[in-house]
């Protein structure tokens, strides 16, 4: 690879990357400051807080002028409040503010619970319990807090920001236990419009700066790899191949610290597949208009997927060899290969659909194979996220296990890994906007691939198979 068109990818996605992460951080505090607009604040739901103690107080907040330093009017900045009313709509509710010491001292010898965590969605409160045997007087007639309100039905307590150890309290208005209370937490800011529009001006900028250089770098490298030449044999199941030869000494155990071993090569990748995205959206446009997909583009997201088919061979999808996967985009002599045949002419308009729709039976069935299907949310395990194996990674982890006791890799089994990747690859191509033909529902299990006829062991899969020989890498 050049190194000078290397730098342009690298350059252009860095800036690309960013400059869309500027864009999606506008465009959520847009959003903030829109739902701001509707209620005057961003708020969480309304919950129900019950302790059968007479207090619920939250957690010290340390606010130290040292450390931050307040403007006069800090409620410009942020602005803090907190909605509440009793649980009986008719039983007034106290909400107050107040200094650490002077609630300490209010409260000396009184059952109250401390707020030590609040989860939402499902919501959740945890407290800390504080026993006591004296009941308060009456938290309305007490002259310390530095902000409070009482009342029935919904009031608020605005929260202003000064220096301090501040503690919010929560009461019946009557000093009565227990406590059950419905309350809302809420803040505004008057930066976030003002602050969305600079990241947004920021994020375009490097957009524009950015994608041009993305796709120049793309190009260019893209310029150096020839790509399969015309339409498939006619005995070819798809016109994107993939090919994979077992290594016949594999190690028993280097399979288990493989992953560790590609770290360069995931690194790589993660900028190759940012450029890889945005050159297939670039060359969907052009697909659009023209009904060609640009040469060098194809070219270079052809290499990303090689270089991705042969990382995976070697570390995860496969483990068919202990071979180091190169770090090129150009075919070698690696005993891994992927090729796609470039289509003279695509379908103006099924571009528009066929990534995302017609391509949804693949996906899903690849989403199983690959293991995405299992990352889902949980909803009956505590909100926490849940997480699966694929079919194709619970078959190489199988087939590692084997090799890990026997030294020995079967040959029936490697040949179904090679078929469920081909199969996804195959996805890869379509959803990449490289063929129309659509791909086959079927598992062409085996190292080489059928249409790769006459392909012999590390010599790939792409234009050998129509007669051309294998491009010199670079």
């Amino acid at each position: 690879m050049k190194p000078g068109r290397m730098v342009m990818l690298v350059i252009g996605t860095l800036l690309a990357m960013l400059g869309l992460s500027l864009v999606i951080a506008a465009g959520t505090l847009g959003s903030a400051w829109a739902r701001q607009q509707q209620d005057g604040y961003l708020t969480v739901p309304v919950e129900r807080y019950a302790v059968n103690s007479y207090a619920l107080t939250t957690m010290r907040a340390d606010i130290a002028a040292e450390t931050l330093p307040l403007p006069a009017r800090m409620d410009q900045l942020v602005s803090l409040v907190l909605r509440g009313q009793n649980a009986d709509p008719a039983k007034p509710v106290f909400l107050g503010v107040a200094r650490q010491a002077d609630v300490d001292r209010y409260l000396a010898g009184t059952a109250r619970s401390v707020l030590d965590h609040v989860q939402f969605d499902p919501f959740q409160a945890r407290y800390r319990e504080i026993a006591g045997s004296r009941a308060p007087e009456p938290p309305g007639q007490q002259t310390f807090w530095a902000s409070s309100s009482t009342g029935t039905g919904r009031h608020e307590l605005p929260l202003n920001l000064r220096p301090g150890n501040w503690v919010v309290v929560v009461m019946n208005a009557d000093a009565s236990r227990p406590l059950l209370v419905d309350l809302q937490a809420g803040a505004r800011s008057e930066l976030l419009g003002p602050l969305a529009l600079g990241l947004l001006t920021g994020g375009l900028a490097m957009l524009v700066v950015g994608v041009p250089l993305l796709l120049a770098g793309a190009a260019g490298l893209g310029r150096l790899i020839p790509a399969g030449t015309g339409p498939a044999a006619a005995t070819a199941p798809y016109p994107a191949r993939l090919s994979g030869t077992l290594d016949p000494e594999l190690s028993r155990g280097l399979w288990l610290v493989k992953w560790l071993l590609a770290v360069p090569h995931y690194i790589v990748l993660a900028i190759l597949w940012f450029a890889f995205v945005v050159a297939t959206i670039a060359s969907g446009v052009a697909i659009l208009f023209t009904g060609r997909y640009p040469r060098n583009l194809f070219n270079f997201n052809v290499g990303v997927l090689r270089w991705q088919w042969r990382v995976a061979f070697y570390a995860f999808a496969a483990l068919g060899t202990d071979r180091y996967p190169p770090f090129t985009l150009a075919r070698t002599d690696y005993p891994a290969d992927f090729d796609v045949d470039y289509p003279q002419r695509l379908n103006n308009w099924l571009v528009l659909v066929k990534p995302w729709l017609l391509a949804v039976p693949h996906l899903l069935i690849v989403s199983v194979l690959t293991g995405s299907a299992g990352l889902w949310w949980a909803r009956g395990n505590g909100g926490n996220w849940g997480a699966g194996i694929g079919l194709l990674g619970l078959l190489v982890f199988i087939a590692g296990v084997v090799l890990l006791f026997t030294g020995r890799y079967r040959p029936d089994l490697f040949a179904l890994v090679m078929g469920l990747n081909r199969w996804i690859y195959r996805v890869y191509a379509y959803v990449g906007l490289m063929r129309d033909e659509y791909p086959p529902f079927r598992l062409d299990q085996g190292p080489a691939d059928p249409g790769a006829a006459g392909a012999g062991p590390g010599t790939g899969t792409g234009s050998a198979a129509y007669g051309q020989p294998p491009s010199t890498p670079r």
